[in-house]
């Protein structure tokens, strides 16, 4: 979201560094099950680690996870806790 840009490290801003899409490496391993420090590992890999093969495994893996449902929220929350910076 708009209003976490002024809270992101240099290293977390770095998820910016390509185009968003409709899912991601992030989103295939855990989407809003997972750590915001985690999404944010994950999301600086991809941007390291980019390419047509990857993004062909994320695109097959996200049908996969549409189907089995994992990872949809946090336990006990609808989505995941709002990032404060620090999380």
């Amino acid at each position: 979201l708009i209003k976490y840009l002024p809270l992101y490290s240099e290293e977390q801003y770095r998820r910016h560094e390509v185009r968003p899409g409709i899912t991601g490496w992030a989103q295939v391993n855990g989407r809003n099950n997972i750590s915001w420090k985690k999404k944010f590992e994950l999301d600086i890999w991809y941007v390291d680690h980019m390419s047509f093969w990857l993004d062909m495994k994320i695109f097959f893996l996200t049908i996969k996870k549409v189907f089995v449902r994992e990872g949809i929220n946090m336990e006990g929350m609808a989505t995941t806790e709002p990032f404060n910076g620090n999380n």
